[in-house]
């Protein structure tokens, strides 16, 4: 099989496009790819590494402040030279499917796709979607959800449930022991993370909780994000808490850990969903049409995890939220249960039969 893929921006892109991309391979070892990303977002750093022919194109997302209209004159400008760019590349490569993961470096590569009669299949993460993937819906021939309230947003005979491929590369990935990181083997432990650019806003809240869990029996191994990890050591913390700029391979981690810490990314809800891992979730405030508290509102709606609105965020309601789903074990039994009743483990197997119909 021939590929374009395409997605940028956050790990909550990418990393659903390189589980896709894994699927592929396996099911097809010969397969050829080209990923089309941005040429200064995170994804140029990510994915030459892995191998994959890397494409960046020069584009940014447009605003709707009046104030940056003067921009987005430019923008499209951008955009429109990137539409070009894609058609050249897709001339070349022949490709049988172009895929979008979501990101607005999506946009020119399916559109390109679109005119040149190319097959194209996008990709939804989030429970309510993005700018790209609104605007490309009436293009798109195939479109995948990971959650299914989403599927009232897209023309319904052009949508599968898919859930999001990363989890069932969260379930395949070998553990990784918490004591690489220096916690203790027959310990409790909590996981603090922000998403795959951290959160300077989470950061500065957490630091109180943190310095209060010095007589708590159990460890915390808190993950600040690379830009904010050497300010964030001017805090002195107690010897049960490991602070850490980036983890490598989280999905491995978490599976030695007892109770999770996070934003609500799609990303992370998938892969605490696949691995039944017992959150508490910190819906970002900050992102497009509130997503993330919908992606956490799915899993507290089904009894399956916990909810904190950062206006809501103290040290003491952390400390109990994390003090229940330690010590509750009828709790976390049903918060298990219930991770495992809305969880898809197969995702990228579904997206890659999808493709396979389309070509």
């Amino acid at each position: 099989m021939r590929v374009i893929i395409t997605a940028g921006g956050t790990g909550g892109h990418i990393y659903p496009a390189i589980a896709i991309i894994n699927k592929i391979k396996e099911m097809e070892p010969k397969s050829e790819f080209i990923y089309i990303g941005t040429h200064n977002r995170m994804e140029k750093d990510i994915i030459p590494p892995l191998g994959i022919k890397y494409i960046g194109i020069e584009i940014y997302g447009l605003s709707t402040s009046i104030k940056l209209m003067g921009r987005n004159v430019k923008n499209v400008f951008l955009i429109q030279k990137a539409i070009k760019r894609c058609v050249s590349i897709i001339k070349e490569f022949k490709p049988d499917i172009v895929i979008g993961v979501g990101g607005y470096v999506t946009y020119p590569v399916i559109v390109a796709a679109k005119k040149m009669g190319v097959k194209t299949f996008i990709h939804e993460q989030n429970s309510i979607p993005g700018k790209s993937n609104r605007a490309l819906a009436k293009k798109a021939d195939k479109i995948g959800v990971s959650f299914k309230d989403s599927s009232k947003y897209f023309d319904e005979y052009k949508v599968v449930f898919t859930g999001n491929p990363v989890s069932e590369n969260a379930i395949k990935v070998e553990k990784i022991s918490k004591t690489k990181y220096g916690l203790h083997a027959n310990k409790k432990s909590v996981l603090i993370f922000n998403g795959s650019l951290g959160s300077s806003s989470i950061n500065n809240k957490m630091v109180d909780y943190l310095k209060s869990v010095k007589d708590k029996k159990y460890e915390v191994l808190y993950i600040t994000g690379k830009s904010s990890y050497e300010k964030f050591l001017e805090n002195k913390f107690p010897d049960n808490v490991y602070v850490v700029p980036y983890v490598e391979n989280l999905s491995a981690l978490m599976k030695d850990i007892d109770v999770i810490v996070s934003r609500a990314g799609a990303s992370s809800v998938a892969e605490i969903e696949a691995l039944r891992i017992p959150a508490i979730l910190i819906p970002s405030p900050y992102v497009a049409n509130n997503h993330q508290y919908y992606n956490a509102l799915s899993i507290v709606s089904c009894n399956a995890g916990l909810m904190i609105e950062e206006k809501d965020l103290t040290a003491d309601i952390l400390s109990k939220n994390i003090d229940e789903l330690l010590n509750d074990t009828e709790k976390v039994k049903e918060i298990k249960t219930n991770l495992g009743k809305i969880s898809l483990d197969n995702s990228s197997t579904i997206i890659y039969n999808e493709i396979k119909k389309m070509i």
